[in-house]
């Protein structure tokens, strides 16, 4: 892993030394933008339009236009000093419950390792926090951006998540069309309950994919050979008309499928409780909310 910075965690007057690493990479894919003409690949050029030529990256600097046209110039030992770049120093502030933070805050997850003779601190402080239950809060400064950061174990090693400040997140006040204070429907609801039971299972990172990716390099892969490519346009999804046929239709699709034991053996009546009970909830009959549990046929098949 490459290092993206260096410094030390202090807590108190304890200093732990050490090297921070990305977390997550980022698998986009990337494209070129290509002049259609001829094939050709665009460049991107810096070029200043009041001396007509192109500009190094030495003869650039960072300015804030506070009127238009107007700036004010920083070199980046200003910037580095005001941000608190130059001590390389992480200060937790407070130590609090990391369900406390609602996952909104979160921006980027970064490693920790022990630098120098480092080692023995950042393990104190490691099995401090994970007998506590409690993540650190501090405030870090990453390439010139300061921003809140959450340190926390995880698996072993040391994390730091990168946060907004609160002033950063928009209040849900400014999103347009919420729902009012109007009354759910109580079976639409026992439905809803049920169609979320039966859909629910542990987390499992692995299961999930990036489907895009996958097609876009398959897509990639047939046209380096040279093959023709037609892609069948999606079908437009219809409006939702009747809220409690698509809740019940739902239902019935999550249900496991019932394979046919043979003719000797007599099927089991789970499909047809499950029904039932979802004609119940649509009649309005009291129905707990529990989920249904799919089961699989046991059905023993008769030996050769």
């Amino acid at each position: 892993m490459h290092t993206v910075w260096k410094g030390a965690i202090s807590f108190g007057l304890v200093h732990v030394p050490v090297k921070m690493f990305s977390a997550t990479e980022d698998k986009d894919i990337s494209m070129r933008y290509i002049h259609k003409e001829c094939g050709s690949p665009l460049s991107y050029v810096r070029k200043c339009p009041v001396c007509d030529k192109e500009v190094e990256w030495e003869e650039i600097g960072k300015g804030y236009e506070y009127e238009k046209g107007k700036f004010v110039m920083f070199d980046k030992e200003e910037l580095e000093q005001i941000s608190g770049q130059a001590d390389k120093n992480i200060v937790i502030l407070d130590f609090v419950d990391l369900q406390e933070i609602d996952p909104i805050y979160f921006q980027k997850t970064y490693y920790l390792s022990p630098d120098q003779a480092g080692s023995n601190a950042y393990k104190l402080l490691m099995n401090a926090m994970k007998d506590t239950g409690k993540i650190g809060i501090a405030q870090i400064s990453i390439r010139s951006k300061s921003s809140l950061a959450a340190i926390r174990v995880l698996d072993e090693c040391l994390a730091v998540e990168t946060m907004f400040y609160p002033d950063e997140i928009r209040p849900v006040s400014q999103v347009p069309n919420l729902p009012g204070q109007e009354e759910v429907k109580e079976k639409e609801l026992t439905m809803a309950k049920m169609l979320i039971e039966q859909l629910s299972t542990p987390f499992d990172a692995a299961k999930y994919t990036d489907q895009y990716r996958e097609r876009l390099l398959d897509l990639i892969q047939h046209k380096v050979a040279g093959e023709e490519i037609r892609i069948a346009p999606s079908q437009p999804q219809a409006n939702v008309v009747d809220l409690m046929a698509a809740l019940q239709a739902s239902i019935e699709a999550v249900k496991p499928v019932v394979t046919d034991p043979g003719p000797d053996v007599k099927k089991r009546p789970a499909r047809k409780a499950a029904t039932t009970t979802t004609q119940q909830a649509v009649a309005g009959d009291a129905v707990s909310p529990t989920p249904i549990k799919k089961k699989r046929s046991t059905a023993k098949h008769k030996e050769t």
